[in-house]
């Protein structure tokens, strides 16, 4: 058994909704203070919160990720630090979303065999995200040829309720009357559909006049 049980969330900008990764990690039994939520770029791991979870890991404890790109982007620099966490500090790690695959404990009940195969599968990962990211790149640039060629507006699209993915429309339809009723609260209805304040009462003016 874990000596204490760390979960760690990351959120690409202050806008964006931490609620559900919050909800994910309350679910597996982690004590709120030992959550800890950077809003920042997963470029690097230069993250004042991460670099306070990674300060406070001690052998034998064990750390919640969501999704592995929640930890980064940098697929050199997550294998550094799965291994740092992993073999230096002798912690444990677990992806939420892919735990069959990325749960440090199944290696290391098969030792030595089990850290070459880790070693494996993470320099596969690392060298896929890097093609990936090359093919991303290349579609965006081309993208963008292509739009500004046809004079087409370039940015950020508005959100509205045509944007919505089909989860936060179920969610919209399922939990509008019991908001209306006062059975949950505006706040708890924004964090249920990842949404900003002022998004959400223009999605709910859209919803209520269509």
């Amino acid at each position: 058994m874990a000596t204490k049980v760390f979960g760690y969330i990351r959120v690409s900008s202050a806008d964006q909704n931490e609620a559900r990764q919050v909800e994910t990690m309350l679910s597996k039994g982690i004590e709120e203070r030992d959550i800890y939520i950077d809003k920042a770029t997963g470029a690097n791991f230069e993250r004042p919160l991460y670099q306070a979870l990674r300060n406070n890991i001690r052998e034998g404890d064990l750390v919640y990720i969501d999704s592995l790109d929640r930890l980064g982007r940098d697929y050199d620099g997550i294998k550094a630090e799965w291994q740092y966490i992993t073999r230096e500090v002798n912690a444990d790690i677990v992806v939420i979303d892919n735990e069959a695959l990325f749960d440090s404990r199944k290696f290391k009940e098969m030792g030595d065999i089990g850290k070459l195969m880790e070693d494996q599968f993470l320099s596969l990962l690392s060298f896929v995200a890097k093609q990936e990211r090359k093919k991303i790149n290349q579609r965006q640039k081309e993208g963008i040829a292509v739009a500004k060629a046809q004079g087409k507006h370039l940015g950020r699209p508005k959100m509205g309720l045509e944007t919505l993915s089909r989860n936060q429309r179920k969610t919209l339809e399922e939990k509008y009357v019991e908001w209306k009723s006062g059975a949950i609260t505006g706040v708890q209805f924004m964090d249920l559909l990842e949404l900003k304040k002022n998004t959400f009462y223009k999605i709910i003016k859209e919803y209520e006049t269509q």
